[in-house]
């Protein structure tokens, strides 16, 4: 067949191409369309296409050639088609088979599965909607299947509480899990958690039997685990040692504490190398009460890390061997004995107390009582020292009347003796029938039992109600006081104030009592008196912390008033403002500055016309003294008796008038301030027998006599000896001037350990008391008794002259009695001094 193919090809090479492209493609779509080559003969081929191509006309071949085309795609598809078709009934007759084997395996499987009474949950990666497969009636009857994945519904607290976290990490984390526990309704449940393709997948299964029972063992076994470990860390947390021993005496068991106090590295270290606490001897005891299967209790001592303790030590035997504990009480009883000296001195400490204290123990009985308390009730010590109860004490107390007088005494004793049972102390005022006032506290004591105070408050009610009339009388007189009254406090807030302090600055008295600052006090007052340096003052007065000094100033207001304004800090830090209308007392002030102003100037013209006079007055007098002198000098010629007579008027008048110009000058020169004292040695006696020798023609021409007195040796002083003859001459002549004839003037001196006193008495009519304080005056005279009027100017000499030796002048009369004027010159050097 091939040589056949082989020479219609070539014949075909001789057509035209076009003819032979047909031929090739009729040849090409036979042998396609019927595979099988060996039923088609080359040549029979050959000569259709031969027969064939003759026929077509040239342009018919194109379209021939079309439609072999689509016929040959069509023909190829169809038979590509008829082929898939059968392979795609064998694969899904292949694949169905397969299914039915699946399900039926399914089955086989599902029917093994739920042979138990079990529940399985679904959960995919791509979802939270959990598959439930099974009854879930075996767990929570009743209730919709997806509440049994609330497993507080049906599970304990723990159980659901763990449920709940091996199911999240399952979900979370693919982390498998396997428990078992007992549902609410007594159920035991084996739960098992795992990932399966992808998916997590938690299986409930209900167990019974004898899985039931090693389920109930296991939960048994892991309770008692807890337990045991729960112990275990109790028995280590506890700072006593603990020690577990077996049947033959060694350690099994001991805690931290215990593996401290004996230095060990651990527990562990402790039990391993037998360390024991206490010495041979206590072992021996605990051995033997153990061999007598009794507990053994005793305070032991032993060396806990390093240092000595006391230990009370229980030591109990057990199935396995024994059990023990060492309670630490060093501690204890170094309180314990520190307490009783804190009780003991508390105790000294509270005999010395003024207030009366009594303590009675849980059962009511006295246990303690202080001085103050036998010596407030005058109580017998040997009744108290018997540890009554209190109602014993109440009782006696109510026989000798020294408690308050009550009604229903059972009812007020009841009352009272409720303080055992409270919680917190209470107070009680007492009245009692001899007049005084008690307060009592009542005190529950921690341990039971009752503390009484009593303390006697008679003086301070008494002094409470005094106080309260004291504020109410300050309050009634601050509100009837003329002056303005404000207290400032220590926040400079108005704490106090009177009616008239309102009145005076025109304030309200709702504004007043808001306790404004003092910074809005000056802010309305400021409306009559704007000058804000004394409001300045004021503010620093009240709100000054150190440095707090009285303040006063003055105010002239708008309207004319005229305040004087005085601060007084107060001790508790406030500040007292008073404000006093002293317009008055202002306007008769400056009328009476004016008047004296006035006065001063008239005197001071007064003193100059009898400075002017006087000096005038001296120098025609001294030509009349002279010349009267020449006149009665023999050498001038002889006087007859009338000429000698009135020449000698002349002389005493002008010696008269000399020595009163004299007195004005010296007065003068005093007043002016221009004397000055020439000091020394002054023999006292000397000067007092001068001055008497000037007096003696007067005393001999009225009939008197001089006693001088003066001890012998008196001595010396630093003066003026001029000027001390002078005061002496002029006390001597006022004493003779005033008395009567035949009396007698006494001259004393006296020496003080400070002072020279000289006095001068006479036995005259005396000075009346409302006429003492002007007889120094100048030109002050008194006529009474005298028979002779000077110029009243001795006695204000003497003063001037005194004072001018730093000394003073008294005088001491008595109407009808004579009088005594007593001048005192210090002993020390006198200076220069200016008359008053």
């Amino acid at each position: 067949m091939p040589e056949r193919v082989r020479a219609a090809n070539e014949r075909l090479r001789s057509r035209p191409r076009w003819g032979t492209g047909l031929a090739v493609a009729v040849s090409a779509c036979l042998v396609v369309f019927a595979p099988s080559a060996t039923a088609l003969d080359g040549r029979a081929l050959a000569d259709a296409a031969e027969g064939i191509l003759p026929v077509l006309a040239t342009h018919e071949w194109p379209l021939l050639l079309c439609a072999l085309g689509v016929v040959a795609l069509g023909l190829c598809a169809a038979i590509w088609l008829l082929r898939a078709g059968r392979k795609a009934a064998a694969a899904q007759m292949a694949a169905r088979e397969e299914a039915n084997d699946l399900r039926a395996e399914l089955d086989r499987l599902k029917a093994l599965l739920f042979s138990e009474p079990v529940v399985l949950v679904e959960w995919t990666a791509s979802s939270d909607r959990p598959t439930i497969l099974g009854d879930t009636d075996l767990f929570t009857p009743g209730v919709p299947a997806e509440r049994m994945l609330a497993f507080g519904t049906w599970l304990g607290p723990s159980a659901a509480q763990r449920m709940e976290q091996a199911v999240d990490a399952l979900r979370r984390s693919g982390r498998a899990f396997v428990m078992s526990f007992t549902s609410a309704a007594g159920k035991p449940v084996e739960a098992e958690g795992r990932i399966v393709a992808g998916r997590a997948v938690l299986r409930l299964r209900d167990i019974g039997g004898i899985e039931r029972q090693l389920i109930a063992l296991a939960e048994r076994h892991e309770r008692l685990q807890r337990d045991a470990s729960a112990v275990t860390a109790l028995l280590d947390s506890l700072p006593a040692p603990v020690w577990v021993r077996q049947e033959d005496g060694r350690l099994a068991f001991v805690n931290a504490a215990y593996a401290r106090a004996v230095e060990a590295a651990d527990t562990k270290d402790a039990a391993a190398r037998g360390l024991e606490l206490f010495d041979r001897p206590a072992r021996d005891q605990m051995l033997q009460a153990s061999t007598a299967r009794r507990p053994f209790a005793a305070r032991l001592p032993a060396i806990a890390a390093g240092a000595r303790r006391i230990f009370d030590v229980i030591d109990v035997p057990t199935d396995v061997g024994r059990a023990g504990i060492a309670i630490d009480r060093t501690e204890a009883e170094t309180m314990r004995a520190e307490l009783a000296r804190m009780i003991d001195a508390h105790r000294r400490v509270l005999d010395q107390l003024a207030t009366g204290v009594a303590i009675f123990d849980a059962d009511r009985k006295l246990t303690f009582y202080n001085s103050a308390y036998r010596a407030l009730f005058d109580l017998d010590a040997a009744f108290l020292d018997q540890a009554p109860t209190d109602a014993a004490v109440l009782e006696a107390l109510r026989s000798a009347r020294k408690l308050p007088e009550e009604q229903d005494f059972r009812q007020w004793r009841r009352q009272l003796h409720q303080a055992y049972t409270a919680v917190e102390p209470a107070e009680h005022l007492w009245h009692l029938p001899d007049g005084r006032a008690l307060r009592v506290v009542t005190t529950p004591n921690p341990e039971g039992g009752v503390t009484y105070l009593y303390d006697d408050v008679t003086e301070r009610l008494d002094l409470s109600r005094r106080y309260e009339a004291l504020i109410k009388v300050q309050s009634e007189t601050l509100d009837h006081l003329t002056e303005a009254v404000a207290v400032f406090g220590s926040d400079g807030r108005v704490r106090l104030h009177n009616p008239a302090f309102q009145r005076m600055w025109k304030l309200a008295s709702s504004a007043l009592d808001q306790r404004p600052h003092v910074d809005a006090v000056a802010a309305w007052c400021q409306v009559l008196h704007d000058e804000t340096a004394v409001w300045r003052q004021l503010r620093a007065a009240v709100t000054a912390i150190e440095a707090r000094e009285p303040v006063t100033a003055r105010i002239e207001r708008r309207d004319g008033m005229v305040i004087d304004l005085t601060t007084m800090p107060l001790p508790d830090g406030a500040t007292l403002v008073t404000f006093q209308d002293v317009t008055d007392t202002v306007n008769v002030e400056r009328a009476l500055r004016e008047r004296n102003e006035a006065l001063e100037e008239a005197d001071s013209i007064k003193i100059n016309f009898v400075h002017h006079v006087s000096y005038e007055l001296r120098s025609p007098l001294t030509n009349i003294i002279g010349f009267a002198n020449l006149l009665g000098d023999a050498a001038f010629g002889a006087l007859n008796d009338k000429q000698r007579e009135y020449l000698g008027y002349i002389t005493a008048s002008t010696n008269a008038l000399l020595a009163i110009i004299n007195n004005i000058l010296d007065l003068a020169t005093i007043d002016a301030g221009a004397m000055t004292l020439n000091l020394s040695e002054v023999d006292i006696r000397a000067c007092m027998e001068a001055a008497a020798e000037g007096v003696q023609d007067r005393l001999v021409k009225d009939g008197l006599k001089l006693d001088i007195r003066v001890a012998p040796g008196i001595g010396h002083f630093v003066a003026d000896e001029r000027r001390l003859r002078q005061i002496l001459f002029n006390l001597l002549s006022n004493a003779i001037g005033f008395s009567p004839p035949g009396e007698t003037v006494t001259l004393s001196a006296t020496r003080q350990p400070n002072a020279v006193h000289f006095s001068v008495s006479d036995r005259g009519p005396g000075i009346p008391a409302e006429a003492q304080d002007k007889i120094f005056d100048w030109f002050e005279t008194d006529p009474r008794g005298s028979r002779h009027r000077g110029p009243g100017l001795g006695l204000s000499l003497v003063r001037s002259f005194v004072e001018l030796h730093g000394g003073r002048v008294t005088i001491d009369s008595t109407p009808g009695r004579g009088t005594t004027v007593t001048c005192i010159f210090p002993v020390e050097k006198a200076e220069q001094q200016t008359a008053a």
